[in-house]
C-alpha cells in the first residue's frame, strides 16, 4: 500500500511547531485519530520515537529533534521549488495570512489590500484584526503589521515607518471639559483605555524640554475596551480622551473630527514594523506584499509628517 510520506512529514513538522498533534491534524484536514495513526505509521517506518506524548504535552525526543531539522530543510526546498514555478509564471497566487491592529486594519490597511489584490486576482487574503500580539506560529500568520518590535528572537521585524502616540478627543468634549495645557491637567479628565492581553494601556508617557514624566489613568474613571476601533468611536462620541497611534488618528485629526491633546509632549516610539518568521521560507506572494507595503508606508509617511509639521 502506497504511503504519503511527504504528508506524514508535514504533519510531524506542524505538530512540532504547534505543540499539538490534534491541532496539526486540524490544520491539515485530519481527524485526531487519523493524525495519531499517521504519526505512529511514520515512527514505525523510521524505527524511532519522535515525540514524548501525554494527554497535556507533546515534546520532541532527541531523535525527533534531529529528524525535524532535516525535515525542515526538505520542506523548505519543496516550498522553494513551488515558489520558483510561481515566480516563473509571473503570478502571485495562494492565500496570504495577515495580522494587524483593529483600527489600523479597518481604516488604512484594508484599502491597501484592496489595491494589492486588484493587481493580483488569483490571491486570497485572510486578515486577523486584534489589538493583542498574535502568536505568528500558533495562528499561522505570514506577516503581521505591528507598532513596536517583537521580543521573540525567532521573529524578524522590518521597519516600515515612524510612529508616536497621540492623546486626542472630540472638539465637543474639549469644549465642555477644557483643553489640558500640561500633563497635570489630565487629572480632571475622562479617558478611553485600550485593554490588551497584557493588561490595560493606562500609563501615558510624556517628554518636554528634555524632561520625561508619566501618569497612570485610574480605570474607575475610564471607558475600557479591547477593540481599538471601538475606542476611536467612543472618542468621536465625546466619551473622553483616547490614546491612539498617529497612524490610527491621522485622518480624524486632519478632518477635525478629533483634536490633539498635549501634542508638544509626544514621545517617539519604535515605529511600525512588518513582523514575520525568521526561519520560514518567504513565499513570493508574501515578499511581493511586503515590498508593496514598504512603498505605501513611505508615501503615507511623507503625508503624515507634512501634516504634523515634522521635517
Amino acid at each position: 500500500m502506497a504511503t504519503d510520506r511527504l504528508g506524514d512529514i508535514r504533519l510531524f513538522a506542524q505538530a512540532a511547531a504547534l505543540g499539538s498533534l490534534s491541532a496539526a491534524g486540524r490544520k491539515l484536514g485530519l481527524s485526531a485519530a487519523a493524525a495519531s495513526a499517521r504519526l505512529i505509521k511514520l515512527e514505525t517506518a523510521l524505527h524511532a520515537k519522535l515525540f514524548h506524548r501525554s494527554t497535556r504535552q507533546l515534546r520532541l525526543t532527541e531523535e525527533g529533534r534531529v529528524y525535524l531539522a532535516h525535515c525542515e530543510v526538505a520542506l523548505r526546498a519543496i516550498d522553494d521549488a513551488e515558489a520558483a514555478l510561481q515566480a516563473g509564471q509571473h503570478s502571485v497566487r495562494g492565500k496570504l495570512r495577515l495580522s494587524a491592529s483593529a483600527d489600523f486594519g479597518r481604516h488604512l490597511l484594508s484599502s491597501w489590500l484592496d489595491e494589492f489584490s486588484a493587481a493580483h486576482p488569483d490571491l486570497k487574503i485572510a486578515l486577523t484584526l486584534s489589538d493583542s500580539l498574535s502568536n505568528l506560529l500558533q495562528d499561522d500568520i505570514d506577516l503581521a503589521i505591528r507598532f513596536g518590535q517583537p521580543q521573540d528572537g525567532s521573529l524578524v521585524a522590518r521597519y516600515l515607518a515612524p510612529n508616536w502616540r497621540v492623546l486626542c478627543a472630540s472638539p465637543e468634549y474639549l469644549a465642555k471639559r477644557g483643553q489640558p495645557r500640561t500633563p497635570v491637567d489630565l487629572a480632571d479628565h475622562d479617558f478611553i483605555v485600550l485593554v490588551t492581553a497584557a493588561g490595560p494601556l493606562n500609563q501615558f508617557h510624556f517628554a518636554h524640554d528634555g524632561q520625561r514624566q508619566s501618569i497612570t489613568v485610574p480605570l474607575e474613571r475610564a471607558w475600557e475596551t479591547n477593540d481599538g476601533a471601538l475606542a476611536r468611536n467612543w472618542a468621536l462620541a465625546g466619551r473622553g480622551i483616547a490614546r491612539k497611534t498617529i497612524w490610527d488618528a491621522a485622518e480624524d485629526l486632519r478632518t477635525g473630527r478629533l483634536h490633539a491633546v498635549l501634542p508638544e509632549y509626544r514621545v517617539a516610539e519604535a515605529g511600525v514594523h512588518a513582523v514575520f518568521h525568521g526561519s520560514r521560507y518567504m513565499a513570493p506572494r508574501v515578499r511581493r506584499l511586503l515590498d508593496f507595503l514598504i512603498e505605501r508606508f513611505a508615501q503615507a509617511t511623507q503625508v503624515l509628517l507634512h501634516d504634523q509639521g515634522s521635517g
